[in-house]
């Protein structure tokens, strides 16, 4: 088993998980044009490495939560740095045994192709569709 491991910009909250160096123990890879993603990450999306929730864990610091309400009318619980402000991860009501990491937050952030891109109804001008991903027009 390899620790992947990410954190905040400022190093005070770190977090890895587990995976398998075969598989990379993925559940998905995601991109993410949601109103949500697009105010959090002051981006036109956000990058997702989707993990089961039990190989993930915080190894420094206490990451700061604040929750919405997604369009699915389940609870989004968005978790970053207090100190930095940098977007770490969610846990999404609707994928209640999974843990969905932004990949900009991951020491390695270059996770490869997405394999489905969600909201893309929300999705701005001059960003691009994943190509090579499904294409949702929203999520749950």
């Amino acid at each position: 088993m390899a620790a992947i491991q990410g954190g905040c910009l400022c190093g005070n909250v770190r977090y890895e998980y587990t995976a398998e160096m075969v598989t990379g123990d993925i559940a998905l890879k995601a991109f993410c044009n949601c109103k949500d993603c697009q105010k959090w990450g002051g981006a036109p999306g956000m990058a997702n490495v989707v993990v089961p929730r039990e190989t993930f864990q915080v190894t420094k610091g206490e990451p700061k939560t604040f929750d919405t309400v997604g369009g699915s009318g389940k609870i989004n619980k968005h978790f970053f740095c207090a100190d930095c402000g940098s977007s770490l991860y969610c846990e999404l009501e609707v994928m209640g045994d999974k843990t969905a990491i932004k990949a900009g937050s991951l020491d390695q952030p270059d996770v490869g192709e997405m394999q489905v891109e969600f909201y893309v109804q929300d999705r701005v001008s001059y960003q691009k569709a994943q190509e090579t991903a499904q294409q949702i027009p929203a999520f749950g």
